[in-house]
């Protein structure tokens, strides 16, 4: 079946390529025999095809960046390393970001940024860090209770919307949640509708209290409105998906606890207002799921030992 979706590949078939990727969210290591054959097949996108390489194709792709042989190709296989997550990948990014290989200067950051689009990044340290789980829950919305006593948005006046009540004593959340070291309850409240303009941060604690940030700042573009009702629902953990990378941005169904996002742009972890550093993602809420209109995607991020959380909103 996989020899047979890489041989349309080869001959530009999308629908094949979509089919695979499916295999690379569900159950990547299936794929592993295969990625040489994509490799030599110089199809490079999606890079998330990759996330199982080993350490065979991993040394190949750092061989084609050394020898300089595609500098135009460099984006696409500096995503595939970073996707990967190897050791042999992370070894590589780390000395680009002080020797650059060939068509580096074409690019937009530095190689170790690559690291935040496989959902890693390297602290100050000089250990790394995985920002995400690996472990994802399916979020189901039900319906949110309405408090009179809701605060309202700063700046456009809306009640704010729970995007997350969660506890870790429920062993679910208490899984999804292990990488951001947070043990007890976490309520995020943000506004639903600026926070598709900008990231908005509040300030969390593990009793569950939660407050607006003072020092989000309102971008100079997000001219007066109206305040409206944020969205009647508010996720609830289900059961465990298959694997981490199961999130879909896009389809109904999709909404994720823990795991890896499913980036609708590039990726785009919150740096903590505390300290600099990028939180840790901890879930995605899909338009789908909230409205039968609904397009787009809010990203949920924690830094634990600031006590921040943030949500972000990206869309097509």
């Amino acid at each position: 079946m996989i020899e047979e979706l890489i041989s349309k590949v080869a001959v530009g078939d999308d629908d094949a390529i979509e089919e695979l990727s499916t295999i690379a969210d569900t159950d990547p290591a299936r794929l592993t025999p295969y990625l040489g054959s994509l490799l030599d097949g110089d199809v490079l996108w999606p890079a998330t095809l990759y996330r199982a390489a080993d350490a065979s194709l991993v040394n190949r792709v750092v061989e084609r960046i050394d020898g300089g042989r595609t500098p135009d190709r460099l984006n696409h296989l500096l995503l595939i390393l970073a996707h990967s997550g190897h050791p042999l990948a992370e070894s590589a990014l780390r000395r680009w970001s002080t020797q650059p290989p060939a068509g580096a200067d074409k690019l937009y950051v530095g190689a170790l940024s690559y690291a935040r689009e496989g959902g890693w990044t390297v602290g100050p340290d000089g250990h790394r860090r995985n920002l995400c789980g690996s472990s994802a829950y399916r979020w189901i919305m039900r319906e949110a209770p309405r408090r009179a006593d809701r605060p309202s948005c700063p700046w456009c006046a809306s009640p704010l919307w729970t995007a997350a009540d969660l506890d870790t004593a429920d062993p679910s959340v208490g899984a999804a949640l292990k990488h951001t070291g947070w043990s007890g309850r976490l309520v995020i409240e943000t506004c639903h509708f600026c926070a598709c303009y900008t990231t908005l941060y509040s300030q969390v604690t593990p009793t569950g209290d939660t407050v607006w940030w003072p020092g989000n700042t309102r971008p100079s573009y997000l001219g007066p409105a109206e305040a409206e009702d944020p969205p009647a629902l508010t996720p609830a953990p289900g059961e465990a998906r298959q694997s981490p990378y199961q999130a879909s941005a896009w389809e109904q169904g999709g909404s994720t606890l823990g795991g890896q996002p499913d980036w609708i742009q590039d990726a785009e972890h919150a740096d903590c207002p505390g300290c600099g550093q990028p939180m840790d993602y901890i879930g995605l809420i899909g338009g789908a799921d909230l409205d039968e209109y609904g397009e787009g995607a809010y990203y949920l991020h924690l830094h634990q030992p600031c006590g921040f959380a943030a949500v972000n909103y990206q869309q097509s």
